[in-house]
């Protein structure tokens, strides 16, 4: 039988804004589509929830909202015959014990024409940084919109922290760490790179997507490096993977590809040397892209001699290229 959407309504509770909570809903998967006019309170009001959760829902680091954004919202829902708890944890992106605790119930048993508030889970998140598995990332990504045009992709290996820092929990001590050191000692505005990736697979949001880079390249000469990082994302993935260190994960190693490849398909991209750049390529004083040509210049063997194959641009077009684009093949597959 077809799960709906109860249209329930709670004037009692929703005298500010005047519209039932049921019927506020515009996606059957608890997604909600930003529409002129909308800000976080309004949303969060229309929902019964709070702005802080809607912000936490969806992995929001302001309160910025698009037009056209999709934001995941709590939902009310009628049970129907052959519903579980798990099997609506699973459907609207929740969990069973979030739903028990808000619907105060007791036991996993339900039944057909009962009514259940099922609030999306949180995510991960401390300060402007937000943890998330791949699958978590991808939802991210897709439902998210950008306000800056997205034309390249940086790979990056951190160096220090490396595989011996990390012990498995400590992600946002390691982020905090990074962002100190770029904002105390580099005098950048804040944490570098928009994305990190880690040991165990996991992947954090850290400097917002609509903010470029800073200082990666062209250290000496601010306008050819503000040029270059323009139209860039960065992505540091914590370990040294020069040849004969840190030897990545298969956690790390799948999140790196796929992370890579939701990227190129968000942002219309192809695999090459324009679109995914290594920090090997480029004189990071000048600000020149040297490519191969590194002899006589100010270059980093970053994201590593040992990074998929090595750090070449014939590395990258024999092995890291190719994998992207199967990985990309593999997720528009999954999606159809």
């Amino acid at each position: 039988m077809k799960k709906r959407i109860s249209v329930l309504l709670f004037s009692l509770c929703l005298v500010l804004t005047n519209v039932g909570f049921g019927s506020a809903a515009n996606h059957p998967r608890n997604t909600y589509e930003v529409k002129p006019g909308d800000y976080l309170w309004k949303i969060a009001a229309t929902y019964r929830t709070s702005v802080e959760d809607i912000k936490l829902i969806n992995g929001l680091q302001s309160d910025l909202i698009l037009i056209g954004q999709k934001l995941r919202v709590p939902i009310m829902y009628e049970v129907v015959p052959g519903d579980t708890l798990w099997k609506l944890s699973v459907a609207f992106n929740s969990t069973v014990q979030s739903i028990k605790t808000t619907n105060h119930l007791n036991s996993n048993m339900i039944y057909a024409g009962q009514i259940l508030r099922i609030p999306p889970k949180q995510l991960t998140m401390e300060g402007q940084y937000v943890l998330m598995t791949r699958e978590e990332f991808k939802d991210w990504l897709f439902n998210h919109l950008f306000t800056r045009k997205i034309g390249k992709i940086q790979q990056h290996h951190t160096y220090q922290p490396s595989y011996q820092q990390f012990n498995g929990s400590n992600h946002f001590t390691l982020l905090k760490g990074m962002e100190d050191y770029h904002v105390n000692s580099m005098k950048w505005s804040t944490i570098s790179q928009q994305l990190t990736t880690f040991p165990d697979g996991l992947v954090a949001v850290g400097r917002s997507f609509n903010k470029p880079p800073e200082g990666s390249f062209g250290l000496l000469n601010k306008s050819v490096m503000e040029e270059i990082e323009a139209d860039a994302l960065a992505i540091e993935n914590v370990g040294n993977f020069d040849a004969g260190n840190n030897q990545m994960t298969a956690e790390q190693r799948e999140t790196v590809l796929t992370v890579t490849a939701l990227l190129m398909m968000k942002f219309g991209l192809t695999p090459s040397v324009d679109s995914i750049t290594y920090h090997h390529w480029w004189d990071i004083n000048s600000g020149e892209r040297v490519l191969d040509e590194g002899e006589g210049h100010a270059v980093k063997t970053c994201p590593g001699t040992g990074f998929f194959g090595g750090n070449s641009t014939a590395d990258a077009k024999n092995h890291f290229y190719p994998m992207v684009k199967k990985k990309m093949q593999e997720i528009s597959a999954a999606l159809r």
